[in-house]
């Protein structure tokens, strides 16, 4: 039986269905069977872990083996034989960085996106509603600029019908084509989807300046990601982000998400309570920067993302780069069983550490 024939234990049409004491009984499980294969078909990973710890079996979740996301940039990590890789996905990055390369086989795709599918479904429903946009679609034919904004766009516009952008080719707003778009489909309900900073600048700010408002109706959602630090340096925080969305545009639904290339599939989205949460496939743990133990709730340090999907590349157990704090567990508000959390930005100086250690695995 293939790792993938294993996951029948989840019920997919509930995503957030397990409460901590039922997920614990098969989550280490898998974890153990992917630590245990990438070990045998990932020399380098094998390198890796073997440097912090000759004991690769875990009883707690802590225990997992876990590496730096910032390998991806450096290392080429797959556990599968290199001509049966389907799919080769990079990351974002500016230029002169280096970009992650995330090595995916045909299942390992598959169940990527049907899982993406799940999470999705669990917030915009079954029925796929009319999505527009909030970007300039000329971002998807220039190969050469191809980013997470794009890659994000794509991967996203499988969930709604009759797509539609909102801005121009000089990321101007379309405005008497938003209009349009809203008075045909509002009452229904619209998904719409951007880039965190994209949607600040040239939705709202642009409706601002115009001194016009939009009313996108009770129904429609929005999901936005990415572009924090730059709200952060404008000093607009998440309540006044959704405040100016409600003002200017009548959106009240509206979910940010967290994810990154590296752990495709495995999104934490945000809830209307504003805490991101984990499904039935993830988890997180928050680290202390210094001694990388385990901290308790609402104590702030390094964010550790947990994943079930990735079977052709090492990538189960990272961790990351981002500051967070674990508010919870199994008892949100909003009824979703799981632990939750936030995050609160980046580790200072996070682009050049621990890089030069990073050629002695090669």
């Amino acid at each position: 039986m293939s790792y993938y024939e294993n996951f029948s234990l989840f019920d997919h049409d509930h995503p957030y269905s397990l409460s901590s004491f039922e997920k614990n009984k098969i989550f280490l499980s898998f974890l153990n069977e992917l630590t245990a294969h990438h070990i045998k078909n990932s020399t380098a990973y094998a390198k890796i872990v073997s440097s912090q710890s000759n004991q690769f079996f875990a009883y707690r979740l802590e225990d997992v083996p876990f590496i730096p996301v910032r390998l991806f940039k450096f290392l080429d990590l797959l556990s599968v034989p290199r001509e049966s890789v389907y799919k080769t996905l990079t990351s974002s990055g500016t230029s002169g960085q280096s970009l992650s390369r995330i090595y995916l086989g045909r299942d390992n795709a598959a169940i990527q996106a049907k899982i993406l599918g799940a999470i999705m479904a669990d917030f915009l429903g079954k029925q796929r509603l009319p999505m527009l946009i909030i970007d300039a679609e000329n971002i998807l034919k220039d190969r050469a600029k191809f980013n997470a904004r794009a890659a994000g766009i794509l991967g996203f516009s499988m969930y709604g019908r009759g797509h539609a952008y909102a801005l121009d080719g000089e990321m101007n707003l379309k405005l008497e084509s938003l209009i349009l778009f809203l008075e045909k489909y509002r009452e229904s309900g619209i998904f719409v989807f951007g880039f965190t900073f994209v949607i600040w600048k040239f939705l709202l700010q642009a409706l601002e300046k115009a001194k016009f408002k939009v009313d996108f109706g009770a129904r429609s959602l929005l999901l936005h990601g990415g572009g924090w630090k730059k709200l952060n340096e404008e000093s607009v925080s998440s309540e006044v982000f959704k405040f100016k969305l409600l003002k200017q545009a009548g959106l009240r639904k509206i979910h940010n998400y967290y994810g990154m290339v590296e752990q495709t599939g495995s999104i934490y989205m945000e809830c209307a309570y504003g805490h991101l949460h984990t499904s039935n496939y993830s988890d997180v743990i928050i680290r202390d920067p210094i001694s990388f133990k385990p901290l308790s709730f609402n104590e702030q340090g390094l964010v550790q993302v947990i994943s079930l999907l990735p079977f052709s590349y090492p990538g189960h157990s990272l961790l990351t780069e981002d500051m967070g704090i674990l508010l919870g567990e199994d008892d949100c508000p909003c009824g979703r069983m799981g632990r939750y959390f936030h995050i609160m930005g980046r580790m200072d100086l996070a682009e050049i550490r621990g890089c030069s250690d990073v050629r002695s695995f090669t």
